[in-house]
């Protein structure tokens, strides 16, 4: 797997491998995960209670997640850096609502905060590479300062 080339690639590298390794955890050792959040971990559970199905469910996701965040990092995929700012703001809202309205305890809100700063994170990056890269051209404007075009957004 290629490392990242760009500031933003690496926001979205280090959110991939967390999320890759939460989501294992979650999956070997469900008890820690539920620990981690601020989540009550019975000594036996109840018929109907189905927060195994549900951890599993999410633990798996969030590793897909993790390597889809891993590929997009690994082949410069900046479309999908730029939309990730979007949706894990969207993410960061909908989990401190879940927090300020009672349904998850406090400590769920680290999670909101990892979107949210994670989202801020890679939006700085992407501002930062693209200064980096200095004007971009324009057509019939060949006097403007070359950019660098990380390989995976040149065009053949």
């Amino acid at each position: 797997m290629r490392l990242p080339r760009s500031g933003a690639g690496w926001t979205i590298a280090i959110f991939g491998a967390l999320a890759v390794l939460l989501g294992a955890l979650g999956l070997i050792w469900p008890e820690a995960q539920l620990r981690m959040l601020g989540f009550q971990v019975p000594a036996e559970r109840t018929a109907g209670d189905y927060t195994g199905t549900f951890l599993t469910a999410s633990s798996m996701a969030s590793f897909n997640m993790g390597v889809y965040y891993l590929l997009a990092a690994a082949t410069e995929w900046r479309v999908f850096y730029r939309f990730t700012v979007w949706f894990r703001l969207v993410t960061f809202t909908v989990f401190s609502i879940t927090v300020l309205s009672g349904v998850a305890p406090g400590r769920f809100f680290s999670v909101a905060a990892w979107e949210g700063l994670g989202a801020v994170a890679t939006a700085v990056g992407l501002w930062w590479d693209a200064r980096r890269a200095g004007p971009a051209r324009t057509a019939g404007d060949e006097a403007v300062g070359s950019a660098t075009v990380p390989a995976g957004d040149a065009v053949s």
